[in-house]
């Protein structure tokens, strides 16, 4: 097994009120799957997806990736697992706008400390996997918004991460473009055995993934696996 959680949860207190933002969360994650994250608007999903990469403490249950316990690490621990093992696309593309489309995929090689050479042959390979080989030296201002999200998605695979974390990546997509970019998520996992979670509020990008989790309220209150 990738990833599991046990009984996790997440609270957040404001003044005299507590919220319980994830409560009880027991997942299986397998090794090369393609988990869609489904549920309504405030659900957790998007605390689920940031608990999991660390980046929110939670404030009961545990998280195992693969041999490892993960929900004690320090942030020191926690920032060299998301390098080493974790890639990240957000729904804003995220990417420097002074940075050409391979230095941008290069950026987290830069800094692993990888050789100069190294680094702009495994940006370009990357580029040349997401359709985009022929534009390696244009901005992201002289890209489309899909074509955008393509360099994301190489910069987030640029350390062969074992698991890719993805936030509404087709949230800010039109249709057509979306669909693309889901095209190339799944064949990223079909092919290359990158596995994904993905949170998304889309009915239709969650048909893309070969599970899926469906959030209520913080809780679990589905998880099966979809049909080819």
């Amino acid at each position: 097994m990738l990833l599991t959680t046990e009984n996790l949860g997440k609270r957040y207190q404001r003044r005299d009120v507590s919220v319980d933002a994830l409560r009880d969360v027991n997942l299986e994650i397998q090794e090369n799957a393609f988990v869609a994250v489904t549920g309504p608007s405030g659900s957790g999903k998007t605390t689920l997806l940031l608990t999991l990469a660390g980046l929110l403490k939670p404030t009961a249950g545990r998280i195992r990736f693969r041999d490892t316990q993960l929900e004690g690490f320090s942030d020191a621990q926690w920032a060299s697992f998301r390098h080493k093992n974790l890639g990240f696309v957000m729904q804003n593309f995220s990417l420097v706008p002074y940075l050409s489309a391979r230095e941008n995929v290069t950026l987290p090689l830069v800094i692993a400390g990888s050789k100069g050479k190294q680094q702009k042959t495994r940006a370009l390979e990357l580029l040349e996997r997401v359709g985009l080989g022929d534009r390696a030296d244009h901005l992201p201002r002289e890209l489309s918004a899909g074509q955008q999200q393509r360099v994301a998605i190489a910069r987030a695979l640029a350390n062969e991460p074992a698991l890719v974390l993805a936030d509404e990546p087709t949230g800010n997509l039109d249709p057509a473009l979306a669909n693309d970019v889901l095209k190339l998520l799944g064949d990223l996992n079909a092919e290359h055995g990158t596995a994904i979670l993905m949170v998304t509020h889309s009915p239709e990008a969650a048909r893309a993934g070969t599970h899926r989790v469906h959030i209520e309220a913080g809780c679990v209150v589905e998880a099966a696996a979809q049909p080819a």
